[in-house]
């Protein structure tokens, strides 16, 4: 038998390491990789059947022109074609790429140049926006910086979890095996808070199933019980955190535990036996998904939960934290080398001396000066006419966006559209001029980031069938055929 190879689990943000043995050219046997931090050995039911996806079926394996077959050099021209003539007609904001977390962090970086460093817009973005955008705004928010304050070794530490609008056991199942298997070995409390009775909230110490869009009132008012139970730290918010004129105000007016449980619709019993089990156990994790940061008011609520962690001095401690898991499995690598429309690589913004920086680094012709359109904006300045060519990697917006109907004509307008892909035909690539066949997750080679920062090596222990290839590679082709060969 071949040689186990080490590499990482494309499904979600939790990032397992695997162990693939190849059996023949297209089958493996998985097993998890007891060595690596985020599983140790642990796969849920999507990661033992990773071996199921590496099948050639419905792959698209050679570029394609419209509806016929053409080399790699006729379709590389013809797409640095029409993006160098859109660009010279409309300029470069006419033009963008709408990327995804199943790109490799390598991946993510060369788009990321190509858009803001040679062809001079932001108007990149990824389906990471749709699930992650939120707590990278109330990070930037709350620490000035895209941060992640925990670690999974939290969990273990923990003598309290908080699991806010996440269905922990079916989304990230090996992250709850491990808070199951911590209050197994130290009795660890559950707290689930979701409107919904899911699984997770089964053998949990209390459910919480609040009214959906609450948890900015729920938050404050557990922050406004801490106050006044003298749970804060006096010492930590002197010492680490800016207080805005009349926070404390605002926080002891209006959100004592009757009002937040109506304004919550919650027994006022239930949410007390909360407020007192959080005030009473300094080692509490509170982790928090989708159900937060999908929400017009997403934003809000991350900064709701981490500014009770923030006045409580639960943070940057050994099993003290708010933590957010994310849906896929580069989410944050992409958010690393600036793969949203808001951000530069590194996680700086826009400010001058940022875009100085980096174009000095790039040695870059025509660099990106302000934010591009983020995702849903995007496909709306297509309807609109704004955006003329659209590549789209590695994910399929004809099916994931909100609005999908109008991504759908957005689509079928637009006057070129590219999609690099591993399938064939999907509800996007329907419309597309022009379709790439990429390498899929078994044949990459480079770096994921999961929800924590473990950077995991992603290693090839196939082939790439056909004339399939890396995304990065794809991407720096074009590069070199709009002009910038020697970049």
């Amino acid at each position: 038998m071949a040689q186990a190879i080490r590499t990482t689990c494309a499904y979600c943000g939790v990032g397992c390491g695997i162990a693939a043995t190849p059996t023949g050219p297209r089958s493996v046997i998985i097993k998890g990789d007891e060595a690596h931090p985020a599983n140790g050995g642990r796969l849920c039911s999507k990661g033992t059947h990773l071996g199921e996806t590496v099948g050639l079926t419905g792959r698209l394996l050679h570029p394609m022109i419209g509806k016929r077959r053409a080399s790699w050099d006729k379709a590389l021209d013809l797409v640095a074609k029409k993006f160098r003539e859109t660009i010279e007609r409309h300029g470069p904001d006419s033009v963008a790429f709408y990327v995804s977390g199943q790109l490799l962090t390598e991946d993510y970086y060369v788009a990321n140049k190509l858009m803001k460093g040679f062809i001079g817009s932001a108007n990149i973005d990824t389906n990471s926006r749709l699930c992650m955008s939120s707590a990278v705004a109330g990070h930037n928010r709350a620490f000035g910086e895209d941060v992640v304050p925990a670690s999974y070794d939290d969990l273990e530490q923990a003598d309290l979890i908080i699991l806010v609008g996440s269905n922990t056991a079916w989304c990230h199942p090996i992250v709850y095996q491990r808070i199951q298997a911590a209050r197994a070995a130290r009795g660890t409390k559950l707290v689930v808070i979701d409107p919904r009775r899911t699984e997770t909230c089964e053998g949990a110490d209390l459910h919480l199933p609040i009214r959906p869009g609450s948890d900015v009132a729920l938050m404050t008012g557990l922050l406004a019980w801490c106050d006044a139970q003298g749970v804060t730290d006096p010492a930590y918010l002197a010492d680490h955190v800016n207080v805005p004129d009349g926070f404390w105000d605002h926080v002891r007016t209006g959100h004592d535990l009757w009002t937040t449980a109506q304004a919550c619709d919650l027994d006022p019993v239930l949410l007390k036996a909360f407020f007192e089990l959080f005030a009473a156990i300094p080692r509490t994790v509170t982790l928090f998904s989708q159900g937060i940061n999908q929400s017009i008011r997403g934003t809000d609520q991350v900064n709701a939960i981490i500014n009770v962690h923030l006045a409580t001095g639960r943070i940057g401690k050994p099993g003290a934290a708010p933590f957010s898991i994310t849906g896929q499995p580069n989410a944050m690598g992409g958010r690393e080398v600036g793969g949203l429309a808001s951000t530069l690589a590194a996680h700086m913004d826009f400010a001058p001396e940022n875009v100085a920086r980096v174009g000095r680094f790039w040695a870059a012709p025509q660099m990106a000066t302000k934010p591009g359109l983020k995702a849903v904006d995007l496909f709306r300045a297509i309807d609109e006419g704004r955006i003329k060519a659209l590549w789209i990697m590695a994910t399929n917006p004809a099916v994931s966006l909100p609005d999908a109907g109008r991504v759908r004509d957005a689509l079928e307008a637009i006057p070129f559209l590219v999609v690099s892909d591993i399938i064939a035909d999907t509800d996007s690539s329907t419309h597309a001029h022009v379709r790439l066949p990429a390498a899929g997750w078994g044949e990459k080679d480079g770096t994921v980031t999961n929800s924590d920062r473990t950077i995991s090596r992603q290693r090839p222990f196939m082939a790439l069938p056909g004339e399939a290839r890396p995304d990065w590679w794809i991407i720096t082709q074009v590069a070199r055929r709009m002009g910038w060969k020697n970049a």
